[in-house]
């Protein structure tokens, strides 16, 4: 199960809250959860189905990039949670409040995130001028994750090292 050292779980406390107390402001909230949403897959594979559609064959290696970095992360973040174990930040600290629909029941790491951040890197090496509105999105999909009570800071920061080391690896060697 997973555990962070006393003091660290008390930061990473106060920051669910903090995070989560944005969900008062209706708008933000109803915006984050727009965004969670499209981060569940939707807006990252109708990207990708448009460049192969603007760029025909030499889209490939992108479609390639970005499944096998799709996969991965998977495995990658199911293996974690189905060994750490750790509650979400809602089912624990009692003034933080569920405002989003989770997946699946574990918390460590943010698979959005994760995702978010190897599809973003990945899009971002293949097509440069796409760079900013993926980086811009895949920030919005991490803050929307603590605010909308369903991942500690923690598990968005881990989320978000093991997507960049993971598509810097899928980049590097495939």
């Amino acid at each position: 199960m997973f555990a962070l050292p006393a003091r660290l779980q008390v930061l990473d406390d106060r920051l669910a809250v903090r995070s989560n107390r944005l969900c008062r402001y209706h708008r933000l909230r109803d915006f984050l959860r727009g965004v969670s949403r499209l981060g569940d897959g939707v807006a990252w594979y109708t990207l990708l189905l448009g460049l192969w559609w603007l760029q025909g064959g030499a889209a490939l290696p992108l479609v390639r990039h970005f499944v096998i970095s799709g996969v991965l992360g998977v495995v990658i973040y199911k293996l974690l949670k189905r060994h750490t174990l750790r509650p979400r930040p809602y089912e624990v600290v009692t003034d933080v409040v569920c405002a989003g629909a989770p997946l699946d029941k574990f918390s460590f790491p943010s698979g959005h995130t994760l995702h978010a951040v190897s599809f973003a890197l990945v899009i971002a090496h293949h097509v440069p001028a796409l760079a900013l509105p993926v980086f811009v999105f895949a920030a919005l999909v991490a803050i929307s994750r603590p605010v909308l009570g369903l991942h500690y800071p923690s598990d968005v920061l881990a989320g978000g090292a093991i997507g960049a080391l993971q598509a810097h690896l899928i980049l590097g060697w495939l």
